[in-house]
């Protein structure tokens, strides 16, 4: 295995971490105003999340650092052509960060409103847009043989673009749902559980949907990189088993399998991809490899070396959090957001 494909999975690794831990704080988020009406439980709600929030958003971080000093020719073609989808999902982010940390410096409960809708739509954007990115990925922009993307901001907005991001919305829905019943009591947990029942068919019927559509949008069956096999059937397998184990309240198997499920979708787009990291519509030699992106091999080297030091240790920390934070948020737990 050399450099650029160690380096390419250890990407896509990143990526699928964001997507599991983010998801969920997606989910939660954008749930908040329906779950909760009075303060106390939005409170326990935000709570649920407020410990790791934060740290999850590091994966992205690493990724987004990761691809500029791996492959500068992807980073640029990428954050030139999506500029403006990444600077509302940037913009999302700040606002929902801000919505965090600001929700309680005030009662006022029109204070306190304002910045639960905040969250809210800081948690909608990004969870619908980057189902939107990766489609794109999948079917491809029009990119030049200068490795320029040439198209604008509506030729994202595609159909099967579209499809996808209302696939990673209600996935990140259900996974933050659910999440919810793991980490609440009461009458709060079962909320979130029938929140989860009621939304489980539709992430169910539009990932069967897009993985339809992908067979006629795209042409990863005939220039696979790396054959998926078995694994997009898998992740359509685990979806279908959250909501038996939803139904059984089994809430920490349904979680499984819903982390499941952003696991094998993730890794079905990176398999189908490689070598390739963005499709060009407008010809298959004009697509950006990790060969035409990368940076040199003293350069993936240093890298090598730096994330074999520090990438344990961020692992270590971050489980050690989760692991700090595991007990569920009750009527009782002392709330600090």
């Amino acid at each position: 295995m050399d450099l650029n494909t160690l380096w390419f999975i250890l990407i896509a690794v990143l990526y699928i971490g964001y997507f599991v831990l983010e998801g969920f704080d997606f989910g939660v988020g954008i749930l908040l105003p329906f779950l909760a009406k009075d303060d106390r439980r939005r409170r326990m709600i935000i709570n649920t999340i407020g410990p790791h929030w934060d740290g999850n958003e590091v994966w992205l971080l690493t990724a987004g650092g990761a691809t500029f000093a791996a492959f500068p020719g992807w980073y640029a073609t990428l954050f030139s052509g999506f500029y403006l989808p990444l600077f509302l999902i940037l913009i999302a982010l700040i606002f929902r960060g801000v919505a965090f940390e600001f929700r309680s410096k005030d009662e006022n409960p029109r204070w306190r409103s304002f910045w639960d809708w905040a969250i809210f739509a800081g948690s909608l954007v990004p969870a619908l847009l980057w189902g939107v990115a990766l489609a794109n990925f999948v079917r491809g922009v029009p990119i030049d043989a200068a490795q320029n993307y040439v198209g604008g901001f509506w030729n994202l907005l595609n159909p099967f673009a579209l499809l996808g991001g209302l696939v990673s919305l209600l996935g990140f829905i259900l996974h933050g749902a659910i999440f919810l019943s793991l980490k609440t009591e009461g009458e709060l947990a079962e909320k979130a559980r029938k929140a989860a029942w009621r939304v489980w068919p539709f992430s169910l019927a539009v990932i069967v949907a897009y993985t339809a559509a992908a067979y006629f949008a795209t042409d990863i069956l005939t220039k696979l990189g790396i054959n998926p096999g078995p694994v997009p059937i898998g992740a359509v397998l685990a979806l279908a088993a959250a909501g038996w184990f939803i139904r059984q309240k089994m809430d920490g198997w349904a979680f499984v399998m819903t982390a499941v499920t952003i696991v094998f979708s993730m890794a079905t787009i990176f398999m189908s991809l490689f070598p390739r990291v963005m499709v060009s519509s407008l010809g298959a030699d004009l697509s950006l490899t990790v060969y035409n992106t990368a940076s040199s091999p003293y350069t993936l080297t240093v890298m090598s070396i730096v994330a074999l030091i520090f990438v344990p240790v961020v692992l270590i920390y971050q489980g050690w959090s989760y692991w700090v934070f595991r007990r569920r948020v009750t009527a009782k737990t002392e709330l600090e957001y």
